[in-house]
């Protein structure tokens, strides 16, 4: 008969480990139970081998690689393996290798008598606090399975909202990159040139002409001066936008720019209304969630209307006034929350929000591609025609006179 190691806990919580010899991994089970011992952990052997490190990827765990993590942990979970031997699977088959160290460690404690949410804790940089409140509320309702899987579905849909932002920026960042290096090589390669004939024919050079000229001899002597000065301004937006007043003015701004505001403001409203959907749906307390909604919020604006939303809710109001007042959200939204609060169904009017406003994103983000490319091109051609038009206008001009 095979020998089996295992890791069990008692009645009183403190955890057992031993070896027994049994046909099956069942007969084992049975036995522990009997002993009135819960089974953590049942493998083959004195210790089990652990396999040959193998490459992965590196970096940080992406959102990706926790929606992959969650849902394998609920199906293995939902099939009945020991949450130990859950983890240890998902840290042998996890490619991102920092996660992977992440799950041993995860392992070890919960070995060492933890529950999944205290050793989830120790590492803060990957579970953020939503992650760590779903686990706990899935441990505490013995329903951890069915909270992964929430938990895998609302964070493919986070991720999935954030390369639609990503993808909508992505395209005009490059074109403007673009148009920023020709015009910087046709001010220091083409402009220099003309710049020696008009000074060799001599005569008042045209406004346009002079200002151009006067560009090229700035970036070429003066370049260093330039890069201070965009390096200055934006370290002065940077630690700016670190105190409470400045981060709250810069969100502000940023809902407010053309095009893009709107597409923000999309962006956190379907977060902010999945968010609390998902963790109202998993039982979590409304101030602990609105609490956690407002960290995870992305805006300051945002933010500070939440905040705004749980004070009101803890001096006895409704959850529909701060948020009206705040001057963020659109009325549509307010209305079917506040429809949502009055009917006891907050929770599945908080999904159909998240559901528009998500679809709100996808419809701006494929309708911003039409709209910023002729604007982007329109913008290039003019930037460089100027310069074009303004090395002409001297040469134009010497021919008029010469035709007379």
């Amino acid at each position: 008969m095979p020998i089996y190691q295992y890791v069990a806990r008692g009645s009183d919580g403190k955890t057992v480990s031993g070896t027994a010899e049994a046909g099956d991994q069942q007969t084992v089970i049975q036995m522990l139970r009997d002993k009135g011992l819960i089974p953590t952990s049942i493998k083959v052997g004195a210790a089990k081998a652990r396999a040959k490190k193998k490459r992965g990827k590196g970096g940080r765990a992406s959102l990706d690689d926790l929606a992959v993590f969650s849902q394998q942990m609920a199906v293995m979970i939902r099939a009945g393996l020991p949450l130990i031997e859950v983890l240890d699977i998902l840290a042998e088959q996890t490619e991102r290798i920092s996660l992977a160290a992440v799950v041993r460690k995860i392992e070890k404690d919960v070995e060492a008598g933890e529950s999944l949410t205290e050793a989830m804790m120790k590492h803060s940089a990957v579970f953020d606090q939503f992650y760590l409140s779903m686990i706990r509320a899935g441990e505490a309702s013995g329903m951890l399975d069915s909270i992964l899987e929430q938990v895998a579905v609302y964070i493919e849909r986070i991720a999935s909202l954030q390369r639609k932002i990503k993808m909508a920026c992505m395209y005009p960042a490059t074109v403007t990159i673009v148009a920023t290096g020709i015009t910087i090589f046709l001010l220091l390669k083409v402009v220099p040139v003309f710049g020696e004939i008009f000074e060799d024919l001599g005569g008042q050079l045209p406004l346009p002409t002079r200002v151009v000229l006067a560009a090229s001899a700035f970036i070429q002597n003066k370049w260093w001066l330039l890069l201070l000065i965009v390096l200055g301004i934006w370290v002065f937006i940077w630690q700016y936008g670190k105190t409470k007043n400045g981060r709250l003015q810069i969100d502000t701004l940023k809902l407010k720019i053309p095009i893009f505001g709107p597409l923000i403001l999309k962006s956190c409203i379907a977060k902010f209304t999945r968010t609390l959907g998902t963790l109202i749906r998993s039982g979590v307390n409304i101030l602990y969630a609105l609490d956690i909604v407002a960290k995870t919020a992305g805006n300051a604006k945002v933010e500070q209307a939440v905040i705004r939303t749980k004070a009101s809710i803890q001096s006895g109001e409704s959850l529909t006034k701060p948020l009206v007042e705040s001057e963020v959200f659109p009325p549509m939204v307010t209305r079917m929350i506040d429809v949502g609060e009055k009917t006891g169904a907050l929770e599945g009017m908080l999904t159909k929000i998240a559901d528009f406003y998500e679809d709100q994103v996808n419809t701006t983000v494929n309708g911003l591609t039409s709209i910023i490319e002729p604007l982007l091109i329109v913008f290039l051609g003019v930037v460089i025609g100027f310069i074009v038009i303004a090395m002409f206008m001297p040469m134009f001009k010497m021919i008029e006179l010469v035709s007379k």
